[in-house]
């Protein structure tokens, strides 16, 4: 026969046992702990028996089993040690429709007690069907070394985060994808370190430690996210973002996560650099997942090399999750080829913005003259336009070349501003984020290329010659 396996709300209904020796007071235990209203129907009763009806847990009746007893039931215990008397039970209530259970006599039973393995709200229940209580007990004490008693806090939080994700009203696959996330072993084992300072073993698994994830965000569209670090961030605990992370993408943070802005712009800082190497290493230290969540690719212009130096010399594990840079994404604004293989040799990233006191020469001294074909020039984050400007002139490069400037790249604010070397310096600034290309490539884009935003041509493109 299959058995279907149900978890029963006991809370506030009658529920009848029928005797209180040993075998009878365990089951009242278990219905008393379910929060049923029990009513105890025995002679004679154990000294826990007398003790729950003395503080008025139950209500006791010390006779002999009577019909009437089953009026306004929801369900029954056969506990005694009489056979007649629990097939009796068995029978008076199966023609009043309540379920009964006649202790060790499968044939009287409309259901079965299983061994239960309980955590808190988490309870693993394990049932043969009757043929073998003692293979059940055996499968719950192994389970019982396997499930540590810190699962009972840990369902509650989870508990706690699945109704905030429900009141976001966020996209269900989405949801679902993020709450199996928090389910993980992997995540158990960080809140059982937490939970154990000291750092013990469950079975053959290790507890993890606190880790620094470096993760690229992409250019802006949530969509250019990858995979691996979509997960991270829908299950961190703590996500340190750059200031230019746009909001769409910090939305997928887990709701219980710490969201901090470190970011700059324009020369305004919330932390300086070595806060946010000291914020890494505290939250990891306190056994959390850390993302550090950077804009573009975290290896493309943003310190990723100060701040794995840091978490080294500090013995924190981490792992730098790639991103697409936003070179990549005004590319792709622009619908051309950083690297057409017709038109330039190769493609220089830079950036607008030096240490202090830095006065090396940058890439813009690569000359644009030769037989080779000319490099693209893309300039992180620009402001002079005018400095840009005069060292690529100086370095040989045509009035005329094509320069775009791309705002929001991926967007929905995307703008990109179409314009040449010469007239760079009279063009308005765009809004930050922004990035600069430079280059023959832009000759084949046309000024409606623009996925998305605006397309402004602050002068017709001069054919290259």
């Amino acid at each position: 026969m299959s058995l279907f396996p149900i978890f029963l709300k006991l809370a506030g209904r009658y529920c009848l046992v029928i005797g209180a020796g040993t075998v009878g007071e365990s089951k009242i235990q278990g219905l008393i702990e379910a929060g049923a209203a029990v009513r105890v129907v025995a002679p004679r009763a154990t000294p826990a028996v007398e003790r729950w009806a003395a503080t008025g847990e139950i209500s006791l009746f010390r006779r002999t089993f009577e019909p009437a007893d089953l009026d306004g039931v929801f369900l029954v215990v056969a506990a005694t040690n009489a056979h007649e008397l629990n097939e009796h039970v068995f029978r008076e209530a199966e023609q009043r429709g309540i379920l009964c259970n006649a202790v060790d006599d499968p044939p009287h039973c409309d259901f079965y007690y299983p061994s239960i393995v309980g955590r808190g709200d988490l309870q693993i229940a394990i049932s043969t069907a009757g043929h073998s209580p003692a293979l059940a007990q055996r499968l719950r004490r192994e389970l019982e070394q396997q499930f540590a008693p810190e699962y009972a806090d840990w369902v509650v939080r989870l508990g706690r985060v699945r109704r905030g994700l429900f009141r976001r009203g966020m996209d269900p696959e989405r949801r679902r994808r993020l709450l199996h996330r928090l389910a993980s072993e992997e995540r158990f084992e960080i809140f059982l370190e937490r939970a154990r300072p000291g750092g013990e073993r469950i079975g053959q698994a290790s507890i993890m430690k606190g880790k620094v994830y470096l993760v690229g965000a992409g250019p802006g569209d949530p969509e250019l996210l990858t995979l691996k670090g979509l997960r991270l961030l829908e299950s961190a605990d703590v996500v340190l973002h750059d200031d230019l992370v746009t909001p769409e993408i910090l939305e997928h943070a887990s709701p219980a996560a710490q969201v901090i802005n470190v970011g700059k712009r324009c020369g305004r800082k919330t932390f300086s650099q070595t806060e946010i190497n000291q914020l890494m290493v505290s939250y990891a230290s306190d056994n959390r997942t850390v993302v550090r969540l950077k804009g573009g690719d975290p290896l493309i212009f943003g310190r990723t090399g100060e701040e794995i130096e840091a978490l080294r010399e500090a013995g924190v594990k981490f792992e730098v999750v790639p991103g697409i840079t936003s070179a990549l994404g005004a590319a792709a604004a622009a619908g051309v080829s950083l690297t057409d293989r017709r038109l330039s040799s190769a493609v220089i990233f830079m950036t607008g913005h030096r240490r202090a006191g830095d006065n090396s020469a940058g890439p813009c001294r690569v000359s644009a003259t030769g037989d080779a074909l000319p490099p693209t020039v893309v300039v992180y984050m620009p402001s002079d336009y005018a400095a840009v400007s005069e060292e690529l002139t100086a370095a040989g490069w045509r009035g005329e070349t094509p320069c775009l400037v791309v705002s929001n790249a991926s967007t929905a604010q995307q703008t990109t501003l179409l314009t040449t070397l010469a007239e760079l310096p009279q063009i308005p600034q765009l809004a930050s984020p922004k990035l600069l290309i430079v280059g023959v490539v832009l000759e084949a884009a046309p000024a409606s290329s623009s996925a998305s935003g605006s397309v402004f041509v602050s002068q017709p493109l001069i054919p290259r010659m």
